[in-house]
């Protein structure tokens, strides 16, 4: 079939949920992608910050391989290696003391705020409310878009489960003035993803986290984007010299590998047996998988040069940014990065970077985001900043 008709096949098959760019991959190999005419492309969209060691990395190919010879399902009634030796990694290299896995960054959150609500329910006087911010993003069940503070995510699902108060980011007089005796937790993104790559002042999250000790509340961090070394620590914690009761990870914990997994604190793990589950989290596949791509991160110091590549791919785009007046603002941290226009440009820009063998997110109408796999190099990033400044000069043209 050719790349039309698979796109074709497409429009008949699936449910309208996503504006697909027009391109088939079919193969990968590092920070490379082919898609079916053979055409190669440098992906800085990294599977949406998830390809953590890129495309088909050696070591989770190899773990893949040796599990599906010897267990690859088996209910969580019974012990298996592969689960336990990822939790005890997680544990020693976290300030956290228990986990939980399951299949994907929302129910890593649903799993964070239903352990909150039963610490309310038990310790909190049945307190349920959860704050949140403004621009977030936790996921995409009921209770997650509830969660989630964009009304665009929202309104096509109202009524929502109730319990959630959004309020602004960055503002810890908004969580003082929206707490209640209702409240049982604050659940915020260290740094905000799908939002804008909105980065808090330094002294925020200790702010929040100050406040939630204060009140006896538990103060939840949602790393599943910016977890796993994407921001140049193995946690977006650790930069701010707060720690979180409890902590939700995916995206990058498996390299691409489907698992999502929250952790929590001996305090505020209050869980009873048959009070959450999950059919395939923590499969010995995927923990063999996310085990091999995590101790690779840490044994190799991939967060440090995610930090190092991070900081020069920002200091090249604010030299862009010099010569292209229609940016305004360049984000990141480590490589989570942001680059977004005073105009609604960011669908022009993506197709002209696409032409040219780039892939990137369109973040919003008027922003773009790049997530490469955290083992780019500078050479890479050099490559892709000579597409983007081609195409940010085409768009330039074209306005």
């Amino acid at each position: 079939m050719s790349q039309n008709d698979w796109q074709e096949l497409e429009k008949k098959l699936f449910l309208r949920t996503i504006n697909r760019v027009p391109v088939t991959l079919v193969r990968g190999k590092g920070a490379r992608a082919w898609d079916d005419q053979g055409r190669e492309y440098l992906d800085f969209t990294g599977g949406w910050a998830a390809n953590s060691l890129g495309h088909c990395p050696p070591v989770v190919v190899k773990a893949l391989e040796k599990q599906a010879r010897t267990l690859i399902h088996t209910s969580s009634q019974f012990y298996t290696v592969p689960q336990l030796e990822l939790a005890r990694l997680l544990v020693e290299h976290s300030c956290l003391n228990r986990v939980f896995f399951c299949n994907s960054g929302a129910e890593a959150n649903e799993g964070a705020v239903k352990l909150a609500r039963r610490y309310g329910k038990l310790r909190l006087n049945g307190a349920y409310e959860v704050i949140t911010a403004y621009n977030s993003f936790h996921g995409r069940t009921l209770a997650m878009t509830a969660a989630t503070g964009q009304s665009k995510f929202q309104e096509p699902y109202t009524p929502l489960p109730s319990g959630f108060i959004n309020v602004e980011y960055n503002n810890i007089e908004a969580i003082k003035q929206a707490t209640s005796e209702k409240t049982c937790a604050v659940a915020l993104e260290p740094i905000q993803g799908e939002g804008g790559v909105n980065i808090p002042d330094d002294d925020y999250l200790q702010k929040v986290q100050g406040w939630c000790r204060e009140k006896g509340i538990v103060f939840i961090l949602d790393e599943v984007q910016t977890g796993a070394g994407r921001t140049g620590t193995l946690f977006a914690y650790e930069q701010y010299g707060v720690e979180p009761d409890i902590m939700a990870l995916a995206k990058g914990l498996g390299s691409g590998v489907p698992i999502g997994a929250f952790l929590a604190k001996e305090e505020v793990s209050v869980f009873s047996p048959g009070e959450h589950g999950s059919t395939f989290g923590g499969n010995p596949l995927v923990c063999a998988a996310a085990y091999a791509a995590l101790k690779y991160l840490i044994d190799n110091n991939v967060p440090a040069q995610a930090k190092r590549v991070g900081n020069y791919f920002v200091a090249k785009l604010e030299s862009l940014k010099q010569q292209f007046d229609f940016i305004t603002e360049v984000r990141g941290r480590g490589l989570l990065i942001a680059l977004e226009f005073n105009q609604e440009i960011a669908e022009k820009l993506l197709l002209a970077c696409l032409s040219r063998g780039l892939l990137v997110n369109r973040l919003k109408p008027n922003a773009v985001r790049f997530m490469p796999p955290l083992i780019i190099t500078e050479k890479e990033v050099d490559k892709a900043l000579g597409i983007l400044r081609d195409a940010l000069e085409e768009t330039r043209k074209a306005k």
